[in-house]
């Protein structure tokens, strides 16, 4: 079941109205929630006095009206028996010789919850403090509706039994308010948001409509899913369009085509789970002191879906539009070109393999020097020829130093390498860890002499998915006086070096094109017989792809393991089969918690995006951490 996981689906529906007629509008309204049932949904929301249509203006005053409206709630309430559905329709209802324009809550019979609208528009074309009162007015806290006590306040909190999930709702003009209720209700503990809402359009307020649920899901830490009048509103003065928008904290948005004739319905699941964990990490938000009196009511949420429709992407940390990837290449150029300012424009070190990772620092170093009108020759670019240098990255390695005017140095770690082994009573023709190791260690002593000789620094070359896994030797490649690519992972390295090579020409061009196409491979193991490559990283620990995705769920938004596994068969149905991911996955896990030693004395390195691993900054953990609890949540499924 999708709820285990932390799922509620939901739905932001737009009925197909006929003002003043509430029986017709009940009628389309059922007929929707079938539809909705239909489609899995747990929530559903309509626009605002959706009973009977925001625009019937002084019928509101008239009796028949209200009471129509009254028993259209009877009959919705009748039609929630056994529906397994929770919905979220507008009526005006009376309280003390007063109107007032709320929402109301149904499931199974019964109306769980009225909440009223603080905030009455009474401007431009906007009349509605001539019929209704706002919520601040109310004198009692209770009526009785139907033959049920109910709850009726804006500060009304619906509490899901059997899911840690609650919801409260705004009613359109209290989102464009800078105290909308939703910033108290969140702060009580609401994580989502409902707005049953009538917003006309006029030019450009669309996209400021967006923008505004956007930043209230982001604030609030909540999901807002919003549901707007319609096109058969009156449209004596001012239009609706039924705009409808489910928005995340992270950004992410669904939203309907507006102007649509019929009804319309946008459907998605929310991820209630990785809310609540935002909230852990992020406490700023509830240090607003509060003095109101919250009101709780609750519901339970039936049994239902299996499948995912939530879409994830597959590389969750690559940026999709080009200026994304600018701005990622400008931060790593500024966060470097900031210390070396610091240290007097000082030399940059580089150790160049032919390889992607390398080869993105060297960008970013180029990128310093015409940042801080410097010329290239302040990089010194080293090529260190190892057992298991290939002709290819060697040659590529090369000419990328030379046809950017760095300075060129080739120095072999082969002899060196040899004797050490000698030194340490190592036999050669033994390609374990210790052969490997040295190498490495060998590379970045050279690199930190050449720095000492030359007043300069090293620049660090490994990247975010490799300090995942330590796949770096420790205190070989592992340091560095400044890692550029410590929050870049291995599928945006490449990623960006394909966005940068498309702004290249000539031999730059075609050399990064190669550099791409190049096999992960650290080569610190021997070539074969024809001379190529044998040594994959991706053989060795599984696709990047997949542990990429891995870190992001895990680290950005606390997944466990099983909501990890269960995302990744989603994600990568058709790419890998369950058993490879689990593999993978089991790789992935040992690795991270056995190799935080590496991680905890990392260089200074920039943070690019919402995951990094400096324990300075975004991880803080032993070394000694377990990871047997994880593994057996793995072998359990």
């Amino acid at each position: 079941m999708l709820k285990e996981y932390g799922y509620v689906r939901v739905a932001a529906i737009v009925n197909q109205l006929h003002l003043a007629d509430v029986n017709y509008n009940v009628k389309n309204i059922k007929e929707l929630l079938d539809e909705a049932i239909k489609k899995g949904v747990e929530i559903a929301c309509f626009p605002e006095l959706s009973l009977c249509g925001y625009t019937c203006q002084d019928l509101f005053l008239n009796d028949d009206l209200i009471n129509n409206c009254i028993k259209g709630l009877a009959e919705l309430k009748k039609y929630s028996i056994n529906k397994d559905i929770v919905f979220i329709v507008g009526s005006p209802i009376k309280v003390d010789n007063a109107l007032y324009n709320c929402a109301i809550s149904i499931t199974d019979g019964h109306i769980i919850g009225i909440t009223p609208k603080s905030f009455i528009p009474n401007y431009n074309e906007f009349y509605e403090a001539r019929y209704f009162n706002s919520a601040s007015l109310l004198k009692k806290n209770h009526i009785n509706i139907l033959g049920e006590d109910v709850i009726i306040s804006n500060m009304l909190c619906y509490k899901c039994e059997n899911m840690d999930l609650i919801y409260s709702i705004d009613i359109c003009e209290d989102l464009w308010m800078s105290m909308s209720p939703s910033n108290f209700t969140t702060i009580n503990g609401a994580n989502l948001i409902f707005n049953l809402s009538a917003s006309n359009e006029t030019v450009g307020k669309a996209n400021y409509r967006k923008d505004l649920i956007k930043v209230q899901a982001g604030k609030t830490i909540s999901a807002y899913v919003y549901s707007s009048s319609g096109f058969n509103e009156s449209t004596s003065d001012i239009i609706f369009s039924g705009h409808s928008i489910i928005a995340e904290p992270s950004g992410e948005i669904v939203e309907s085509e507006r102007f649509l004739i019929e009804s319309n319905m946008i459907v998605q699941d929310i991820d209630i789970f990785r809310i609540n964990n935002d909230r852990i990490k992020e406490r700023s938000y509830e240090q607003i002191k509060i003095n109101k009196d919250f009101f709780e009511t609750s519901f339970k949420l039936g049994k239902k879906n299996n499948k995912l429709i939530k879409k994830y992407e597959k590389k969750p940390f690559l940026a999709h539009k080009d200026e994304d990837l600018d701005e990622i290449f400008k931060i790593q150029t500024m966060a470097l070109a900031k210390r070396v300012l610091h240290l007097g424009k000082c030399k940059m070190v580089i150790g160049i393999s032919g390889g992607s990772d390398s080869t993105l620092a060297f960008l970013v170093a180029l990128n310093v020097c015409k940042t801080l009108n410097m010329p290239n020759s302040n990089i010194i670019a080293v090529t260190m020829p190892g057992f298991g240098t290939s002709d290819r990255t060697y040659n590529n390695s090369k000419k990328l130093i030379l046809e950017s005017k760095a300075t060129y140095k080739e120095i072999s770690i082969k002899e060196a390498c040899e004797q050490h082994f000698k030194d340490i009573e190592h036999d050669i023709n033994n390609f374990d860890v210790t052969y490997e190791n040295s190498q490495a260690r060998e590379r970045t002593q050279i690199l930190f002499d050449i720095a000492n000789k030359e007043n300069g620094i090293v620049i660090g070359t490994g990247d975010l998915s490799e300090l995942a896994l330590g796949w770096a030797t420790y205190n070989g490649d592992h340091m560095s006086n400044y890692g550029v690519n410590a929050s870049i992972p291995k599928t945006l390295v490449t990623t960006l070096i394909a966005h940068i090579k498309d702004k290249e020409e000539g031999v730059i061009k075609e050399t990064l094109t190669d550099i791409l196409n190049t096999p992960i491979s650290p080569e610190l193991l021997p070539l074969d017989e024809d001379g190529n490559i044998k040594q994959a990283t991706e053989k060795s620990i599984g696709p990047y792809i997949l542990h990429d995705f891995f870190l992001y769920h895990f680290l950005r938004y606390g997944a466990s393991v099983k909501k990890i596994y269960f995302l990744a068969k989603n994600v990568f149905k058709d790419d890998y089969d369950d058993e490879e991911i689990k593999a993978c996955l089991k790789i992935f896990i040992k690795r991270f918690f056995s190799q935080q030693f590496k991680r905890n004395c990392l260089p200074d390195g920039i943070k690019v995006g919402s995951v990094a691993l400096s324990p300075r900054g975004d991880l803080r953990m032993s070394s000694d951490t377990y990871s047997n609890m994880y593994l057996k949540e793995l072998e359990d499924l």
